[in-house]
């Protein structure tokens, strides 16, 4: 659906060259929800807009829907944008028009009848929650509001893709998961690919399929934010995703435990909700003769999923220990092994 190969973005400030993308790559199935997170200045924002080309990237190639856009013409490429909508952080509403005519404007400057224009802006209104709100001015609306006439003004033309640029980062937490729920609506229903940027860890777990974090211009880590969440691998990600959950155990803590058995580890154990925890746990300790204690554990939903995370102290005999691991990573969704340093007392948090 989405394909940016090796994309680079140079800007030139003064004397100065800038280079905001450096060689980013990213592939967006048709129908996913895929999120892009990142600090200030990571160049998100830069890349978002490289999908419709509102920033024409220095080198690379944007393909969407089998399109090379680079190649097209200004005509071709104005046809190519009505099937991308985007919507924007501070809405970018005209305050002369009222609801209707916000929506409507697009379809105006299409040529489409005024008939049929009336039935789509009155059925986008419903669809996003505003079907009273039709002749208000955006001075009379919430932030909410503003930004569900921005969705319904995005969705005018059918489109297939949404850009979302910061789309709820000016909003309040309460109207922002109204805005997530409604984004996934949409998403089920027209079966709509999306594209959002954030620097919410919250947005991209309550409603993404797919995360690539960035930093400095390229992408650090990508998958699926089930993988991601229960296996960061870079320490800017562990550093988003403690945001919502942080399972590091202190270090005063790590260097008190004292092994029960001649092996000694310590076990980040990753569950789905649709895993039965006790019984595995259960079947752990009756069946390896092996001593176990937790550290910690959280649970948290990840787009309508569960998902659980132990820190396990276990003691015991090397092949027991073996054992017991094989058998927690056939019962659970992952395993990772965090090291003891050698020659100390002391725990690492750097994953195996």
């Amino acid at each position: 659906m989405i394909q940016l190969t090796d994309i680079h973005k140079t800007y030139k400030v003064g004397a100065r060259q800038v280079e905001a993308l450096k060689g980013v790559s990213l592939n967006v199935e048709k129908g996913q929800i895929y999120g892009v997170i990142g600090f200030s200045g990571a160049g998100k924002s830069t890349l978002l807009r490289t999908i419709n080309l509102l920033e024409k990237p220095t080198s690379g190639s944007v393909v969407v829907n089998g399109q090379n856009l680079l190649e097209l013409k200004e005509k071709e490429l104005r046809q190519a944008r009505k099937k991308i909508g985007i919507i924007f952080q501070h809405f970018n509403l005209l305050s002369s028009y009222n609801v209707f005519d916000n929506v409507a404007e697009i379809l105006r400057m299409n040529r489409v009848p005024k008939d049929v224009i009336k039935r789509k802006v009155e059925d986008l209104l419903r669809l996003v929650g505003l079907a009273d709100k039709a002749n208000a001015y955006p001075s009379q609306l919430s932030g909410g509001q503003k930004q569900r006439v921005g969705i319904a003004r995005a969705l005018a033309t059918d489109p297939e893709i949404l850009l979302c640029d910061e789309a709820t980062s000016a909003l309040d937490p309460q109207t922002t998961e109204s805005i997530l729920e409604l984004l996934l609506d949409i998403n089920r229903k027209f079966n709509l690919t999306i594209v959002l940027i954030t620097h919410e860890m919250q947005v991209i777990k309550k409603i993404c399929d797919q995360v690539a974090i960035m930093e400095n211009g390229v992408i650090i880590e990508q998958g699926t934010v089930l993988d991601i969440f229960s296996n960061p691998q870079q320490q800017t990600t562990r550093n988003f995703i403690k945001t919502i959950f942080d399972d590091e155990v202190p270090g005063e803590i790590l260097a008190k435990i004292k092994p029960s058995g001649p092996v000694s580890k310590i076990l980040r154990v990753a569950f789905r909700g649709d895993a039965a925890l006790d019984p595995v746990l259960g079947t752990l300790s009756a069946r390896f003769p092996v001593s176990t204690n937790l550290l910690y554990g959280s649970i948290t939903s990840i787009k309508g999923t569960a998902l659980g995370i132990l820190l396990l102290h276990i003691s015991g005999e090397e092949r027991a220990i073996e054992d017991g691991i094989a058998f927690l990573r056939e019962s659970v969704y992952r395993v990772d092994i965090v090291e003891r340093e050698e020659g100390t007392h002391s725990w690492t948090a750097l994953l195996k």
